[in-house]
């Protein structure tokens, strides 16, 4: 039986992004569950969790005293968006305060990679700025039987 609840976390994560985007001056968060309008924001951040394959670390018999893990793997996928016209500027302070959120620690069992980008996308919607940071990340989940 699977031991990692999913949705624990995706709330894991987007708690970290919640507290750290509600000082200073508030940007809007959005994520894949909740319906969001673009028309009323400046600037929000999307934030876009998914869950890849995994892989047996180790398989034990279903009766045996010891339990399996698997190594569960996953994807974080920021897209920065600021109205057109601003620049880069704002958009890299926010991937560099995303990447300093997550960059490399471990939390709740929840390990990081190193983040990639920020990249500006040039397919961005209209009259929007937009760059992507994504980071990589894992967690063990160990199996009862």
């Amino acid at each position: 039986m699977a031991a990692i609840n999913l949705n624990t976390v995706r709330k894991t994560i987007e708690s970290r992004l919640k507290d750290e985007f509600s000082t200073g001056k508030p940007i809007t968060l959005v994520f894949n569950n909740i319906p969001f309008d673009d028309s009323s924001a400046d600037q929000y951040i999307q934030c876009i969790t998914s869950f890849g394959s995994g892989e047996y670390l180790t398989q034990e018999a279903p009766n045996s005293s010891t339990t399996s893990t698997n190594l569960v793997v996953g994807i974080l996928v920021f897209n920065i968006y600021t109205k057109q016209g601003i620049g880069a500027g704002d958009n890299f302070e926010i991937c560099k305060r995303i990447r300093n959120l997550f960059n490399r620690i471990t939390v709740s069992d929840i390990r990081f990679d190193s983040a990639e980008g920020p990249e500006i996308l040039q397919s961005s919607p209209e009259g929007r700025f937009q760059t992507q940071i994504s980071i990589t990340f894992e967690l063990y989940e160990a199996l009862t039987p």
